[in-house]
C-alpha cells in the first residue's frame, strides 16, 4: 500500500517516507505531519518500503522495527550499505536499551519507544532535518544564542561576556539545547541525551537541573532564555 500528502501550499516542504504496517500508527503519524506542512509517502511492507527508500527524493525515513516482508534493521542496513544516508527515525515497541543500541548502531539517527507523543515526533523530525542542513566541512567550536555563548572546546560558558559556572550535567543539557535553540526539547529527548536511557515519568530529574540551569542563565533582571512549555518540555531561545 501507498498513500502520498496532497501537495501544500509551499515548495520548500520536506518529503517524509513513513514505512510503518500498523494502520491507525500509520494513519495518526501521516495526520500528524500533514498538519506539521509535511509531504508524507507511506508504506506499509518491508520490502516495498526498501524500495522507496534506496530510490531516493525524500528528506528523512520514520521506519518501524517490526514489519512484514524486511525487519526494519534489515532496511536500515540496507540502505547504509548502498549508500543512502538519509536520516532515519526508528519506531519500536521494543524499548529495551539493547535495542536501541542495535537500531542506532545499524545506522538509525534517533530512535522513539513506542507509544509516543505526536509532538514528539514532530520535534524529533526537525531536529534530524535540521541537522541534515547544517554545513559540516568545518566543525562548530562556539554555539550563540543571543547574550548566550558556549566555547565547545574549553566548555566556558558565558552570558553577555560574563562566566557562567556549570556542573558537568548542566553543561550537557545546556549544550544539547544550544544546538537546537528555538526548537522544542522534550523531556525524553534530555534523558536520551544526556543520561543515555528513556524517560521515566515518575522522576523528576529533569525538572530539577532545568530549574538550577536557570538560575544559573537567567539572572534576575536579564531577560530569559529558557522557556518551558507546559506539558511538552523546553525551549531555549
Amino acid at each position: 500500500m501507498s498513500t502520498t500528502a496532497a501537495e501544500p501550499g509551499t515548495v520548500t516542504a520536506s518529503r517524509v517516507l513513513t514505512i510503518e504496517d500498523d494502520r491507525m500508527a500509520g494513519t495518526e503519524i501521516i495526520a500528524e505531519l500533514e498538519k506539521s506542512g509535511f509531504l508524507v509517502d507511506w508504506e506499509d511492507d518491508g520490502s516495498e518500503g526498501l524500495a522507496r527508500a534506496v530510490s531516493g527524493g525524500y528528506d528523512v525515513i520514520i521506519l518501524d522495527r517490526l514489519l512484514p516482508g524486511l525487519d526494519g534493521l534489515t532496511i536500515l542496513t540496507t540502505m547504509r550499505t548502498v549508500g543512502v544516508h538519509t536520516p532515519v527515525l526508528m519506531l519500536s515497541a521494543l524499548g529495551d536499551v539493547d535495542e536501541r543500541i542495535r537500531g542506532l548502531r545499524a545506522g538509525g539517527d534517533d530512535y522513539l519507544t513506542k507509544p509516543f507523543d505526536p509532538d514528539e515526533l514532530t520535534a524529533r523530525l526537525e531536529v534530524l532535518l535540521r541537522r541534515r542542513r547544517e554545513p559540516s566541512a568545518q566543525p562548530k567550536t562556539r554555539l550563540s544564542v543571543g547574550p548566550l555563548t558556549v566555547d565547545l572546546l574549553t566548555r566556558k560558558v558565558t552570558r553577555d561576556g560574563a562566566d557562567v559556572a556549570l556542573l558537568p550535567t548542566e553543561y550537557r543539557i545546556l549544550e544539547f539545547m544550544m544546538r537546537h535553540a528555538g526548537q522544542l526539547i522534550t523531556r525524553t529527548m534530555l534523558f536520551e541525551a544526556v543520561w543515555g536511557y528513556h524517560f521515566d515519568p515518575g522522576t523528576n530529574l529533569i525538572d530539577v537541573h532545568i530549574g538550577r540551569l536557570r538560575k544559573k542563565i537567567d539572572t534576575p533582571g536579564v531577560e530569559p532564555l529558557l522557556q518551558t512549555v507546559r506539558g511538552s518540555g523546553y525551549i531555549l531561545s
